[in-house]
């Protein structure tokens, strides 16, 4: 019987790196509200009482980046002084230019040339059976327990909880599957002077057994701020910059990553757009029950819209071969940039809820990528002799 541990972590949207993803995206859905064809790349950064916008941008419409950063700020929580940025009174520096038309002559569409990528990389999409989400459960918990850490602070069930947070779940596999869940850690940005017992006491009641309760049991271990104090958080902290966590945002480390970021970044970016289909993909063929774990790869060359190569790989699950399994993939899902987009329907003001507790296994109709209606055609294709 081989045992084997494997951790995930994620953070609350009050988090450094997460504000920044969340900036980015609410700017990215301000314009993509007023013009669907708006092309983007947007960064942030933050620190202590100071957020900066930077980035490339091509579009029709006018957004008031400074009020819409502040009322991001204001959803997330960060409307006290103390905290180190206060949606108030922080400064806002922007400095936005327009996107390079070099990249545009590539990847616009004309009648000579159908729309291209916009930039060359590899995108991995990945699905296994250990949830209902069809995602692995160390991520998934990390996910659930920091959600519960904003819902408990917003709705004043712990009233001294501040924004900032992370979790981190190391589950114990046997024989390759989930058995239960070796260790928890949360970090749990407080007000002063609350004792170090009520947080621990709190936490355990309040989100660890909610999330993982049928996980956990008498021999997992339970780290609750370790350090002893975490009253000072946020920005005033740790500097936060968009794409910085780019693994909680995806698989938790299962799996493969090409590298590259989402937020701030419109659908033609096939960072974002490609990596949403090749989970789509991967998904589809978990729920058809052609393997118990997928990986997808998707590869592009800027400019160029047929993928330069489609890779699946379903480590020795799958009940065909992986490549007979890829060839179906070429056949069954629209690959294109321009199809994807038309696809999943990534031209919408959609995406600033993408940017905290990950892009995947998500319950929510305006997730397209987790629909499973390519299951038929997958069985179909795939019985045929």
């Amino acid at each position: 019987m081989a045992r084997s541990m494997f951790t995930s972590e994620s953070v609350t949207e009050g988090h450094p790196d997460k504000i920044c993803d969340q900036v980015s995206d609410a700017i990215l859905d301000a314009m993509l509200e007023k013009d669907p064809d708006t092309r983007a790349g947007i960064e942030c950064l933050t620190t202590t009482g100071l957020l900066i916008v930077a980035g490339e941008v091509t579009t029709d419409t006018y957004v008031d980046i400074a009020s819409l950063v502040r009322k991001t700020l204001r959803e997330i929580g960060y409307t006290n002084p103390e905290y180190g940025l206060d949606s108030a009174d922080c400064g806002v520096l922007v400095s936005i230019h327009e996107q390079s038309k070099n990249i545009a002559a590539g990847v616009d569409s004309s009648a000579n040339h159908e729309q291209g990528a916009g930039d060359q990389g590899m995108m991995f999409g990945f699905a296994c059976n250990e949830t209902e989400e069809l995602m692995p459960l160390p991520i998934t918990l990390a996910h659930k327990l920091t959600m519960r850490l904003s819902e408990v602070r917003k709705k004043k069930i712990l009233d001294w909880v501040r924004p900032d947070g992370k979790s981190q779940v190391t589950v114990e596999y046997e024989d390759g599957k989930p058995k239960r869940v070796d260790a928890v850690v949360i970090a749990v940005h407080h007000n002063p002077e609350v004792p170090k017992e009520k947080i621990r006491n709190d936490v355990l009641e309040h989100v660890v057994k909610p999330v993982c309760g049928k996980w956990i049991d008498e021999k997992t271990k339970l780290f609750v701020n370790e350090t002893g104090i975490f009253v000072v958080g946020g920005p005033e902290a740790d500097t936060g910059v968009t794409g910085r966590k780019i693994i909680v945002d995806t698989y938790g480390g299962m799996g493969r990553h090409g590298g590259g970021c989402f937020s701030g970044k419109d659908p033609s970016k096939v960072d974002r757009s490609a990596t949403y289909m090749a989970r789509y993909i991967a998904k589809n063929i978990v729920a058809a029950g052609l393997a118990t774990r997928c990986e997808v790869q998707i590869s592009y060359s800027i400019g160029v819209a047929k993928p330069v190569s489609i890779r699946v790989d379903t480590f020795g699950t799958g009940i065909v071969p992986d490549e007979k399994i890829a060839f179906a993939v070429e056949k069954i899902f629209p690959l294109k940039p321009a199809q994807i987009i038309s696809h999943l329907r990534l031209k919408r003001p959609i995406f600033q809820k993408t940017a905290a507790y990950g892009h995947f296994g998500r319950n929510d109709p305006d997730f397209t990528w987790e629909k499973i209606d390519k299951v038929e055609d997958l069985q179909r294709e795939l019985s045929a002799p």
